[in-house]
């Protein structure tokens, strides 16, 4: 079919739309929406909570303007944040009004729609039709190399931080030009505007543009060449936008100036779920709305669909704490108020796993599907404690938005270290790490001792010995390689003596591997540092490296089909847009939620958005949703004791039942006294958790996984118990505690 993105005035028609009436397709929709698709003139903003039927108000929107002849299909702009979300649009206004109108409408992402537009006109600022889009992999690359020609020290400044900060500019609109007094521009000693000018010339020469760019020089475009921008704004009498509150300044600028023509600009969306800035959103394009389109109108959608009166009123007071926001109170359109929101103290994150998972198979039990019950931790190492308990308890379970905890490269990456040093002949590991972090080991070594141990049957390190011996291979890369066998020879030693713990932290320090993260600069670098601190503190349950290399290979296998009943366990960020009957939201402690790293970087504005995550989880929920925290976690390894989330204390008594465990401030059922007086706690165990030794051969003992056992041996802080249930296990003794 022709694509109706490029068709000029004279095209003809397609059949009139088919399908209801304007007047028949406004007697599905409650008053509020009714009169946000009613609203067809000037620019609108639709404030949309969340389940209140926004995808229904832009459909029936879109229909009726062609139902009631507002608009050629063609003249109407559509714009989502995803493919997804534009293929359900499209569908669900085919189904209204026919395949035929409903695709010649103009209907795409903002990347996609910006790269059409300048395959169409982008040779008017000098970008031929037939440019490269760089992924992400390339521009790292791209980035690299302009780095080594500005003589940057890439370990000093990361390559990938160089990225993050051209790509911050472009997400604001700014050219290298146009940088100014910008504080980015002092990263790399003063030269990042320089790199950004030399990246820029690269993807001119490479005839290439990056995301950034397809809406960067849109803009350009529109100012070069305000004929070209004159003609899209004749072409579109009426443009739609979902989740405006998750767009960025360019993508705002970019709309803004498209609408200028018609002024007619419908915007949907909710500030009160705001909470990707850390990507770039601007929650100030949905705030300022109104003073950035004099004249518009707000239309508030504040009838529910979702979830029960106590979870909304829950919801509506967190989020009512937040300075910057434009105000609406989400009602339930059943009028049912429900059960209330239920907040649990319990003593460690280990019972919290364990009440929570507890619950989730009494729901299951109550024949709830697992498929409708989901767990959303801040966090991304938070989910270890959950998938652990899920599996030992036989519950199918899924990690929504990202591997499971044993999948995630970083933690593959430091089994295959202790795999290697458990088994010398694992070439597979052998592979992924001998140049992981970078030690000068390059691809044509590693190939050089893979043939060599094929040839002569032997594992890739002895062969590798073997080569360095007889002088085979090139004088840095057999330096290198000696380097490494040598360190794992050490690793070796110290694995015969050490607990797997103490054996993993030299690992990943006398590698560099965990510095390699902490430098990275990446946004995802410090979440993998911190899933590599949770591995660390895993390793405490196990007595010896086998039996934790023997464990991760049975919970690598463990794994269920799709066509299986299965728990979701995710963060909140990918939580958003989904929902659930029963929903626990677990780890409600300050520094945890809101997260202390948010807080320190972006002071009020930070909690404002942690508090908008938390109402985004609490709205996921339809029947049910259990708050939880923990009176003291094991961070690392190490115990922390914890304040109860100041996001509770958002929370109204009348809308929720407050329960604890025995002996954390007035029982079940009670309001505990952590949330009177906030003190800090112990945890139950607190007498054993020093390390100090004590125990005696013969002493009946405690631990939290493994139950009750008798002492068979004490090596110093060391012990081999025997539990009743979990047999022989060598264990420290701070997690113990006399029976």
């Amino acid at each position: 079919m022709t694509d109706p993105f490029a068709l000029d005035d004279g095209f003809a028609p397609p059949p009139p739309p088919a399908g209801p009436s304007p007047d028949q397709l406004l007697a599905g929709l409650n008053p509020e929406q009714a009169e946000a698709v009613r609203t067809t003139e000037g620019a609108v903003l639709v404030l949309s909570g969340a389940g209140t039927g926004k995808t229904k108000v832009l459909t029936t929107r879109l229909a009726y303007l062609l139902a009631g002849n507002f608009a050629q299909p063609w003249q109407i702009l559509s714009v989502t944040f995803t493919n997804r979300a534009a293929r359900e649009m499209r569908e669900r206004v085919g189904a209204i009004i026919g395949e035929a109108a409903a695709s010649s409408t103009v209907l795409g992402t903002f990347h996609a729609l910006g790269a059409r537009m300048l395959r169409r006109d982008g040779t008017r600022i000098g970008l031929p039709r037939d440019f490269t889009i760089l992924d992400a992999d390339d521009q790292l690359r791209l980035v690299k190399q302009v780095s080594a020609g500005q003589d940057i020290d890439t370990k000093r400044w990361p390559p990938q931080a160089l990225l993050a900060v051209l790509q911050r500019w472009k997400d604001r609109g700014v050219g290298p030009d146009q940088v100014g007094a910008d504080p980015g521009a002092e990263y790399a000693g003063g030269r990042a505007v320089a790199i950004y000018r030399a990246y820029q010339g690269e993807l001119a020469r490479l005839n290439a543009c990056d995301f950034g760019d397809l809406l960067l020089k849109c803009l350009e475009l529109f100012r070069e060449a305000p004929d070209v921008l004159a003609s899209y704004q004749r072409r579109f009498r009426y443009i739609m936008v979902d989740e405006y509150q998750d767009t960025n300044v360019a993508q705002g600028l970019w709309l803004r100036a498209l609408s200028k023509g018609s002024g007619n600009l419908c915007c949907v969306g909710d500030d009160d779920q705001s909470i990707y800035s850390w990507r770039g959103a601007e929650v100030g394009n949905i705030l300022r709305f109104t003073e950035d389109f004099p004249g518009a109108k707000v239309v508030r959608l504040e009838t529910n669909y979702r979830s029960t009166g106590h979870i909304l009123a829950a919801a509506a007071h967190l989020i009512a704490q937040n300075a910057d926001r434009l105000g609406k109170t989400l009602r339930p359109a059943s009028g049912e108020w429900g059960e209330k929101v239920c907040v649990r103290g319990v003593w460690t994150g280990e019972d919290e796993a364990r009440v929570v998972v507890e619950a989730a198979e009494t729901l299951q039990r109550k024949k709830v599907p697992l498929a409708e019950i989901a767990v959303l931790v801040r966090a991304g190492y938070q989910t270890r404690a959950f998938e652990e308990r899920l599996m030992a308890q036989g519950v199918p379970y899924r990690v929504v938005g990202g591997p499971r905890f044993y999948e995630r490269q970083e933690i593959r990456d430091a089994v295959a270290y202790l795999r290697l040093i458990s088994q010398p002949a694992d070439d597979l590991a052998f592979e992924r790490i001998v140049n992981l972090p970078r030690r000068g080991i390059g691809d044509a070594t590693v190939d050089l001792v893979r043939q060599e141990a094929r040839a002569t049957n032997v594992p890739m390190t002895v062969a590798a010995a073997e080569m360095i011996a007889a002088g085979d291979l090139p004088t840095r890369a057999r330096t290198c390689l000696a380097k490494f066998l040598e360190e794992l020879a050490d690793w070796r030693t110290l694995a015969a003596g050490a607990d797997p713990r103490t054996l993993l932290d030299d690992v990943l320090e006398g590698s560099g591997y965990l510095e390699m993260w902490r430098r990275d600069k990446a946004p995802d670098a410090p979440g993998r540092v911190e899933n590599l601190k949770e591995l660390l503190a895993a390793m405490d349950e196990f007595g010896d490296l086998q039996e934790f290399l023997e464990y991760v290979a049975l919970v690598m296998e463990n794994q269920s089909g799709d066509e299986v009943d299965r728990l979701s366990v995710m963060t909140l960020h990918a939580a958003k847009g989904l929902e659930f009957d029963h929903v626990f939201l677990p780890g409600w402690e300050d520094g945890l939620f809101p997260n202390q790293r948010s807080l320190d970087e972006s002071g009020t504005k930070g909690l404002e958005e942690e508090r908008r995550l938390a109402h985004v989880g609490l709205t996921r929920a339809r029947k049910g949703a259990t708050v939880s925290f923990a009176a003291a976690r094991r961070i690392y390894g190490q115990w922390q004791n914890n304040m109860p989330s100041r996001f509770i204390d958002d929370l109204p008594d009348e809308h929720i039942e407050r329960f604890s465990e025995a002996g954390m401030g007035g029982g079940v059922a009670a309001r505990p006294a952590s949330l009177e007086t906030r003190p800090m706690f112990e945890p139950r165990a607190t007498a054993a958790m020093a390390d100090e030794p004590g125990y005696k051969r013969g002493q009946r003992v405690f631990h939290d996984k493994f139950g009750y056992g008798e002492i068979r041996a004490v090596d110093g802080n060391k012990l081999e118990i025997a539990f009743d249930k979990a047999g022989l296990k060598k264990v420290l003794s701070r997690f113990i505690a006399a029976a």
